[in-house]
C-alpha cells in the first residue's frame, strides 16, 4: 500500500509507514498551556490525576469537556492535537488510511473525518479494524475479534463466506476495558507488596505510579513463567499467574456470555494486549493473538483498494478474505457512505470587544494572513491555534482561538 495507516484503538494509536511505526495510548496532559499525548501523558496519570484525560476519543464529541481541562473546547480538540503529534513523530506522511474500532458511532466517524480535514495530512480511507484483521482468516466456523480499549473490550462478531468478510454483530463488554483490568491487576500486586514486606506502594502517587509502569513487564514474564517478581523503591515482591487469573475472571465470564454455546469451529483472534491477560488462553482454546503489525500486512494485502482519493472517504466494513493465497488479488468492496462533519465557517476575528471581518489577506500578526482558500479561511504561516502550533494552510473553524501579540482573538460567526 503506497500510504500510511493508522489504527485507531485508544489503548495504543499506531501508524505505520513504509519506514516507521509510531505507538501512542490514548492519555492527555495538560502541561501548563500545552498538551502532551501518548506514553509522556501516561507516565503522569497516577502524578497528576487532575490534569489527565483518558477519555477523548471514547467520548468524541463537541459536547464540552467536563471536568474542564485547559483550552481544549471539547475531546475533538484533544483528538486534532493528538493526531497531529502522531503524525508529526512518524514523518508527517501525506495520506493515511484510518483503522477504526466497530464501537465508534456513525457520528463519531463523520466527526472525525471533519477533524482529519484540520490535520497536514488527507485521510483517504476508512475502514473497520476489525474487518481488515479478520480479511487475514479463514475459519470455516464463527470468526470473533476481541478488542481490549481503554474503557472497554470489545468482541466482533464476524461473517465468514469464504470469500469475504463482513460484520455480523458487535458487542461491547462494558466494566473489562484495560484500565478496569489495570486497576485489578494492580490491586492483586499491591495485596502482594503488603502481604510480603508491609510495604504498600499505593500510599504515595510515585510508587504507584512504579506499580503501573511495572505492570506490563511482569504480565509478559508471567506469560513465560508462572512466577515473577515485581521491584519498587527496594521492596520485592513476588506475584504469581495464578493470583494474577482473578483480576480478569470479568472478561473471561462476559466473553463466554457474549459468545453463547460455543462450538469446535469458534475461532476468535485477540489484540496482543489483550494476550497479556493471565488465564485468558487457558479458558478459549480457540484463541489465537494476532501478531503486533498483522494489521499493517492485511493492509499492505489489501494494497490501494482500501485508499479512496476520488470523492468523500467511506467506512469499509466488508473486505475479501485473503486466508490461504498469499498472492490474492482484491476487489474492491462497495462500502458505506460516511460524510465528514461540515465545518463552520467563521466570518469575524473578535481581539478584546473588537470584531473584525475576515477578508482575504486579512494580516493578522507579523508575517501571517487570513486567506480565502478553496475550503475556507487559511493561514497564510505557521501560529499558534487552540494551544497548539498551526502550519501555513491549516483550516480555519468557528471557536478556534489563535493566540496573537495582543492577546488571544476568537473566530466566530456573525449572523445578520
Amino acid at each position: 500500500m503506497s500510504v500510511a495507516l493508522l489504527d485507531i484503538n485508544d489503548c495504543n494509536l499506531q501508524l505505520w509507514g513504509a519506514d516507521s511505526a509510531v505507538q501512542s495510548p490514548g492519555y492527555a496532559l495538560l502541561d501548563g498551556s500545552d498538551y502532551r499525548f501518548g506514553n509522556a501523558a501516561r507516565s503522569s496519570a497516577r502524578l497528576r490525576p487532575r490534569d489527565i484525560n483518558n477519555r477523548y476519543w471514547w467520548q468524541l464529541s463537541t459536547e464540552p469537556l467536563q471536568p474542564a481541562l485547559g483550552p481544549a473546547r471539547h475531546s475533538a480538540d484533544l483528538v486534532h492535537a493528538h493526531l497531529q503529534q502522531v503524525h508529526r513523530e512518524a514523518g508527517q506522511p501525506n495520506e493515511l488510511v484510518l483503522a477504526c474500532s466497530g464501537s465508534m458511532q456513525r457520528e463519531q466517524l463523520s466527526l472525525l473525518l471533519g477533524i482529519a480535514q484540520h490535520c497536514p495530512f488527507n485521510a483517504v480511507g476508512l475502514v473497520n479494524r476489525s474487518i481488515l484483521l479478520s480479511s487475514l482468516y479463514g475459519s470455516p466456523g464463527r470468526l470473533f475479534h476481541l478488542e481490549l480499549q481503554l474503557h472497554q473490550a470489545l468482541l466482533t462478531i464476524v461473517t465468514n463466506s469464504g470469500s469475504e468478510v463482513s460484520i455480523e454483530r458487535v458487542v461491547p463488554l462494558p466494566g473489562c476495558g484495560m484500565l478496569q483490568l489495570q486497576e485489578r491487576l494492580v490491586e492483586v500486586a499491591a495485596s502482594a507488596f503488603i502481604r510480603q514486606t508491609r510495604f504498600d506502594p499505593r500510599r504515595k502517587a510515585g510508587t504507584e505510579q512504579h506499580l503501573y509502569d511495572a505492570l506490563p513487564t511482569a504480565l509478559q514474564s508471567l506469560a513465560a513463567q508462572p512466577e515473577t517478581n515485581i521491584e519498587i523503591n527496594g521492596y520485592r515482591a513476588r506475584v504469581s499467574a495464578t493470583d494474577m487469573t482473578a483480576a480478569g475472571q470479568r472478561l473471561i465470564t462476559a466473553i463466554a456470555e457474549a459468545m453463547g454455546d460455543r462450538q469446535p469451529t469458534d475461532h476468535i483472534i485477540a489484540d496482543p494486549l489483550v494476550a497479556l491477560l493471565p488465564g485468558l488462553q487457558d479458558s478459549f482454546a480457540q484463541l489465537q493473538v494476532a501478531a503486533a503489525d498483522e494489521l499493517w500486512r492485511a493492509a499492505l494485502r489489501h494494497g490501494d483498494h482500501l485508499v479512496q482519493r476520488d470523492g468523500p472517504v467511506s467506512f469499509v466494513t466488508r473486505l475479501p478474505c485473503l486466508a490461504g493465497d498469499e498472492q490474492q488479488t482484491v476487489a474492491p468492496i462497495e462500502p458505506t457512505l460516511m460524510k465528514p462533519v461540515p465545518v463552520a465557517r467563521p466570518s469575524h476575528l473578535l481581539s478584546g470587544a473588537i470584531a473584525r471581518p475576515l477578508v482575504d489577506g486579512l494580516r493578522i500578526a507579523t508575517g501571517v494572513n487570513v486567506v480565502d482558500g478553496a475550503s475556507g479561511w487559511e493561514l497564510s504561516d505557521s501560529i499558534a491555534v487552540n494551544g497548539q502550533s498551526a502550519a501555513g494552510g491549516t483550516l480555519l473553524a468557528v471557536g478556534d482561538r489563535i493566540t496573537l501579540p495582543e492577546g488571544e482573538a476568537l473566530l466566530i460567526e456573525v449572523k445578520s
